[in-house]
């Protein structure tokens, strides 16, 4: 009977004799995926990968209890009338083809708007319409096309999944049957009496045999479905010469006891298998205790502003929300906690949470899910439940903000090390094919040995451990990277520009004067009132100075970015903010920063704003000017243009009367001409140039602005050591640099004693995640030093 395998999942197809669209199939849910991929246009699955799928399972009544709405609440990530959001984790996702039919789901169920696959995770995060489809529903499609999700309500949480123990099994098998191999093979060693070898050594061959079989079957399987994988794609990665060492290790032995010519070497095979597991489990024990994954990302500090009992404003940290707290939510501000709304009037963007812009408006007692925005003033909300950072970060690495800022330099790793990975084969081959004419018995040793010495794991493992370290040690020094690959832009950088108000001025002391026509209550309390609802520098600087006047809940709040906020309430209006703004031309003797104020069209005065800059501003810009093109882009006016020259370096570029847009297409130039530009702004009116640049950072100064277009955060007390972050990154990539010339050093020194024959593969197993464990080693030594250096 002809051989068959199934086209969707690979396994034996021969005694199913199930046949459509003349391709066989294992079962009739093998048959039935292809027909649902068939009839939706889904068939490229099968072109990324040979027999990708897995057997679907049979789940008639499995997930009855998600028809329970408070079950499913728990589940949900987002819920709201026409989305729900939920992040599922999917053991069986392996490979391109996964990635592909889970982020095309759209495509079988037209009630789900987005899919985006966490390959590293195992996670899928589905947005879908509550009103046309249901949870169970949506997890019954997952299951029909082979990916049944891992749910498990007692400890479920957005993200969190099983843990993995396969890794210690595998060790334990491998460490357990080389510990009686070695035991089995004493007697050759010895070259004991000939009662031994002639009475027993077929049995104590074959038992090595049998042992060996667990090892490579088993606990060496990840590396040759990786191996496999990767050729079968046309990529040499690091577990090639691993995979074809071990085999070309088992099949000799396997011959040399079947044909009774010698007693193999089962005992290196099984110890190569065992201390390469060794490493890997060293190296991933490591990882988790640096923690740089996830748990880094949880330092960054947005503040948010708590009413407290006596109705005092202060602000706190989200790590201090707790359930029952009263908080009052700014225009552009986001909701970091499950919340009721209690007061003010609510137009929600989730478009953090969905990536749909469409706002929704909100009534008192109504329920706001955290990441969604404010954008009509202020309003105050009753907390539901406290903060989970690793959500709010979440949001800030949400693939739908996403813009390609990756560096070429994780492509240079993959590149020397797929390089790395031929030449090894080459050398190995050039030296078995010498050896075989010189002294055959050395051949396989030689081949063996080379093949595992020279494995390139140490140069891949040079760049995340030194990143993740890094992001760590900044994120404790209060300057929070979103990825690392912020951190090899960082490294790049070569010219630097600053926005002015909110970033090098200090919003805390800076003095304020008014001149104009005296307001009255009404007037007084309505200015209170709007200032209240932005976050702009200005606004907050002139907020805080006003007396406690009665706080009203305005009719309609707009912010202007560049211009201005203007409110109603009742028969009033008001508009704050540049002369033109409220309607007055602006005069060309006024040099210093004002806002300006009108009433029912009617001018009524400006103040006028002295800066303050933060401390430590002009050493700062002395240090950086050796290094880098400097520039400062303000929207105010040039009345600070003289104290600035003052202050800076001379080669600095100021310009004045910026408008968003024209720093925007300030770095568009200059990255055009060949620069790496970085941009520091306060998140507000410079998001569009944050996001134009090659690394936007934004300046937190204890307040909600969380912006998907900067990519990292830096508190503005560190103001001040923004050169030492810089050298820090500089200083990140050297040492992956020198951890090359490292790895490279060993290499060639192992390469020489394993084509001379004078290294035996157990040994060159031992030596191999010993050089892996070095290069952990090393990074993390060199980047806690230079962390030490850091204030």
């Amino acid at each position: 009977m002809e051989h068959k395998t199934c086209f969707h999942c690979g396994l034996d197809a021969t005694k199913a004799n199930i046949t459509f669209d003349n391709k066989p199939f294992c079962c009739n849910g093998c048959k039935t995926v292809y027909e649902i991929f068939t009839v939706n246009n889904l068939t490229c699955y099968y072109d990324l990968q040979t027999a990708p799928g897995a057997t679907p399972k049979e789940v008639a009544g499995k997930y009855n209890f998600l028809e329970n709405t408070k079950i499913t609440e728990k589940l949900l990530e987002f819920n709201s009338d026409n989305v729900h959001i939920v992040n599922l984790y999917i053991p069986h996702i392996h490979c391109s083809s996964c990635i592909w039919i889970l982020e095309n789901l759209n495509k079988l169920n037209k009630a789900i708007s987005a899919s985006t696959v966490n390959f590293g995770k195992k996670t899928v995060r589905i947005s879908f319409n509550p009103k046309k489809t249901t949870l169970k529903e949506l997890v019954i499609l997952l299951s029909s096309i082979g990916y049944e999700p891992y749910i498990s309500l007692e400890d479920y949480s957005v993200g969190k999944k099983k843990t993995n123990r396969s890794l210690i099994y595998k060790l334990g098998v491998a460490g357990f049957a080389f510990g009686n191999v070695m035991f089995l093979s004493f007697p050759e060693y010895f070259e004991v009496g000939e009662y031994w070898l002639e009475q027993y050594k077929h049995l104590f061959r074959w038992l090595m045999f049998s042992y060996s079989l667990p090892v490579v079957f088993y606990s060496a399987q990840d590396y040759f479905i990786s191996a496999y994988k990767g050729l079968r794609s046309k990529i040499l990665n690091i577990d090639v010469p691993i995979a074809l060492g071990a085999a070309v290790l088992f099949i000799r032995s396997t011959t040399e006891i079947i044909l009774d010519i010698g007693s193999g070497f089962f005992d290196s095979l099984t110890g190569l298998i065992f201390f390469l597991l060794v490493g890997k489990f060293f190296q991933e024990k490591t990882y988790t205790f640096l923690s740089f994954e996830r748990d880094y990302k949880s330092y960054f500090p947005i503040g948010i502003t708590k009413i407290t009992a006596e109705g005092n404003e202060t602000s706190i940290q989200v790590y201090d929300i707790k359930k029952g707290d009263r908080l009052l939510i700014r225009n552009e501000e986001l909701i970091p906690v499950d919340c009721i709304l209690i007061k003010g009037n609510a137009r929600i963007d989730y478009s953090f949470v969905t990536g749909e812009s469409k706002a929704v408006n909100k009534a008192s007692g109504d329920k706001l899910f955290a990441g969604g925005k404010q954008l009509n003033g202020t309003i105050e909300v009753d907390v539901l439940k406290s903060v989970e950072q690793s959500y709010l970060t979440q949001l800030w690495s949400n693939d739908v903000f996403k813009k390609d800022k990756a560096s070429a330099f994780t492509s240079l790793t993959n590149s020397i090390s797929k390089n790395f990975t031929i030449a090894i084969l080459l050398i190995a081959m050039v030296a078995t094919s010498y050896w075989l004419f010189v002294d055959a018995s050395k051949a396989i040793n030689v081949f063996t040995a080379v093949l595992i010495i020279a494995c390139p794991c140490a140069i891949a493992l040079s760049a995340p451990f030194t990143f993740g370290n890094v992001l760590r040690i900044l994120g404790k020094k209060k300057f929070y990277l979103k990825n690392a690959s912020v951190i090899e832009q960082l490294a790049k950088i070569n010219t630097i520009i600053f926005d002015k108000t909110g970033t090098i001025t200090s919003n805390k002391n800076t003095a304020i004067t008014y001149e104009g026509a005296t307001l009255s209550k009404d007037e007084e309390s309505l200015l209170k009132s709007t200032l209240r609802g932005s976050n702009h520098p200005l606004s907050r600087s002139l907020y805080d100075i006003l007396d406690n006047e009665n706080i009203i809940t305005l009719d309609d709040f707009k912010e202007h970015t560049g211009k201005g906020i203007e409110a109603h309430y009742k028969a009033q209006s008001i508009k704050v903010g540049a002369a033109t703004f409220v309607g007055l031309q602006p005069s060309k003797n006024s040099l210093n920063t004002a806002v300006h104020i009108s009433t029912n069209n009617n001018y009524k005065g400006k103040y006028t704003f002295y800066n303050a800059y933060r401390k430590g501003m002009s050493k700062l810009f002395n240090r950086l000017k050796k290094t880098y093109d400097l520039a400062i882009l303000s929207g105010d006016n040039e009345g600070e243009k003289n104290n600035l020259k003052k202050l800076l370096p001379s080669k600095t570029k100021l310009l004045f009367n910026q408008k968003p847009e024209d720093k925007l297409e300030y770095i568009k130039y200059h990255q055009s001409e060949g620069a790496n530009v970085l941009m520091i702004g306060d998140g507000l009116n410079d998001a569009g140039a944050l996001a134009q640049s090659n690394v936007g950072i934004a300046i937190s100064e204890n307040v909600n602005i969380f912006s998907p277009a900067c990519d990292a955060i830096l508190d503005a007390s560190k103001f001040n050591q923004l050169a030492n972050y810089l050298k820090v990154a500089k200083l990140a990539f050297s040492i992956i640099k020198w951890s090359f010339v490292l790895s490279f050093i060993y290499n060639f020194i192992g390469l020489y004693f394993a084509v001379t024959g004078q290294l035996a593969p157990v040994v060159a197993a031992i030596l191999m995640p010993l050089s892996s464990i070095s290069i952990v080693v090393f990074t993390t030594i060199c980047t806690n030093i230079i962390g030490r250096k850091l204030k």
